[in-house]
């Protein structure tokens, strides 16, 4: 009964690591058309996908704006080798949203530069 009740207890309060990886970023943007600025927080998640692979989620004031299950400027469908090639790609994608570039693009050299090709 004693283990039963350290079990539940162990479930119920102790925190589960979690597979995710969340990372936020704000920045300040004038908006020329209302003459003020306005302030975007950009955050992203890393996760786990299928067949031992990694994706991203950028998200735009706490709203899911860019969903990366593929590894960008690569041929194929093939997500992230490992969590951190997965979180490097997804801080540039952020600086690059920082930086006001529409689309976020990124080339092949880019991926070479963070090794993630």
């Amino acid at each position: 009964m004693r283990i039963l009740l350290f079990l539940l207890f162990i479930i119920n309060f102790v925190p589960v690591s979690s597979q995710n990886t969340h990372m936020q970023n704000s920045t300040v943007v004038n908006n020329p058309q209302e003459g003020k600025q306005t302030t975007i927080k950009y955050s992203c998640k890393v996760f786990s996908s299928i067949n031992r692979t990694w994706c991203y989620d950028i998200y735009k004031n706490d709203k899911v704006f860019i969903h990366q299950t593929s590894i960008p400027a690569a041929s194929g469908n093939q997500g992230f080798k490992t969590k951190a090639d997965a979180k490097k790609v997804a801080r540039l994608v952020i600086e690059k949203l920082e930086k006001g570039e529409m689309p976020p693009s990124l080339t092949i050299d880019e991926m070479k530069n963070l090794k993630v090709l």
